[in-house]
């Protein structure tokens, strides 16, 4: 068995998607074997492929306010691991960022998810994470999120804490007021 140390070295060495970056391969992570939450996001953004820290811009600020923990929890691998379904920043699209690489959860997740025994509650935040994870990969995010709401479980879906994501608040706001308490208080239970 890979020590997890080593394997956090192996994944921030990894070049597998080289040819298809718009800059060096900068693979961003934080895992901890410890690891009692696990968010499994899209990709690092620009900001985040800069600074080497995940989540460290507003869609982070906003992430952790729905979580109802400070930046110390968040940036705590013993308690909190943030797994991308692409490590590196994949270039910037029209609207947003492109997709995560497609190479990086087949040759990285099932090692790492390996290596911590101790989650009590899986994130999954975007699209492409639902897709991956969700046990119905087609559902919308308000029928993800609805249907976890109806059969709470240790997997939840989220909205991307983007910006972007602006309008479907204003559109939903249950989610708000009905869906983050709840969150927030499946956050505190599994940070003991």
């Amino acid at each position: 068995m890979v020590a997890m140390q080593d394997l956090i070295t192996a994944v921030t060495a990894c070049t597998a998607c080289k040819a298809h970056l718009p800059l060096p391969p900068k693979p961003i992570l934080q895992v901890g074997v410890s690891s009692r939450i696990l968010i499994i996001g899209q990709a690092p953004g620009l900001k985040a492929h800069q600074r080497g820290r995940p989540f460290d811009d507003p869609s982070g600020v906003r992430l952790r306010e729905w979580l109802g923990v400070s930046e110390q929890v968040f940036y705590d691998p013993s308690l909190i691991s943030l797994m991308p379904m692409g490590f590196c920043f994949p270039g910037s699209a029209e609207r947003g960022d492109k997709p995560p690489r497609p190479e990086c959860a087949p040759l990285w997740h099932a090692k790492l998810l390996a290596q911590m025994p101790e989650i009590q509650l899986t994130l999954l935040l975007g699209r492409h994470a639902h897709k991956a994870y969700w046990r119905q990969s087609n559902a919308s995010i308000t029928q993800a999120i609805q249907d976890w709401q109806a059969n709470p479980r240790s997997t939840i879906p989220l909205l991307h804490p983007s910006p972007r994501n602006n309008i479907w608040l204003k559109r939903n706001p249950w989610y708000q007021s009905e869906f983050l308490p709840l969150l927030k208080q499946r956050v505190a239970q599994a940070l003991g």
